[in-house]
């Protein structure tokens, strides 16, 4: 059985078992996590930690799986709403840009490229919770936007994974390489903005 295909048990503790594996597993990488020190960080037994997560696996799937939610809520909100493109795409890829360029951002993804080639399940879990729900979101905005005449698209799911990597042109990889590690908001500002443009030049109506 796969640790994505495991049911996990919820209890008193359950949050504080999360909150302890996030950092470790933040900190260390999913290998160099030992039990121990996620059940130290946490402030329970192994025991505890093991009644609620049999498998490491398990446990850094639900610590990623929360996390990428979270995170990914906060940086697509505004495209739930129904505004015009032109302010719900800006304010989506100064959102989305914060979060690749967050020492978050970069450490799960590092974390996540080290690991998935030895542990091909934790890759699809993470590329289930991050990237397709953050694209499934924008698909259903750009969807409502061509019902309204704002947007001409015809591949909806093509167009959401370009708007994505525009959103990441320049800064994400800088950042993923330690070419630079701090940018300003006039940076930020610059590739947000010709993100959009670039889009709306391809799409707009």
């Amino acid at each position: 059985m796969t640790a994505e295909a495991q049911e996990i048990r919820k209890g008193r503790k359950y949050d504080q078992v999360l909150e302890g594996a996030r950092e470790v597993f933040l900190g260390e990488g999913f290998e160099g996590a030992s039990v121990d020190d996620i059940a130290r960080a946490a402030g329970v037994s192994k025991a505890t930690l093991y009644s609620y997560f049999p498998d490491k696996r398990l446990l850094f799937l639900e610590v990623t799986r929360n996390e990428c939610r979270r995170h990914a809520d906060n940086a697509l909100s505004e495209v739930k709403g129904s505004g015009p493109p032109d302010k719900v795409l800006r304010m989506t890829a100064r959102r989305m840009i914060a979060f690749y360029t967050s020492d978050f951002g970069l450490r799960v993804f590092r974390v996540f490229v080290a690991e998935s080639a030895r542990f091909p399940d934790i890759g699809r879990a993470f590329y289930r919770s991050g990237p397709e729900m953050g694209r499934a979101l924008l698909v259903d905005y750009f969807r409502e936007a061509v019902e309204r005449g704002e947007l001409v698209i015809e591949d909806f799911e093509l167009a959401a994974d370009q708007f994505h990597e525009l959103c990441r042109a320049d800064l994400f990889y800088r950042a993923i390489f330690s070419v630079t590690d701090q940018f300003t908001t006039e940076e930020c500002d610059r590739v947000a903005d010709g993100a959009v443009d670039t889009f709306l030049a391809r799409y707009g109506a």
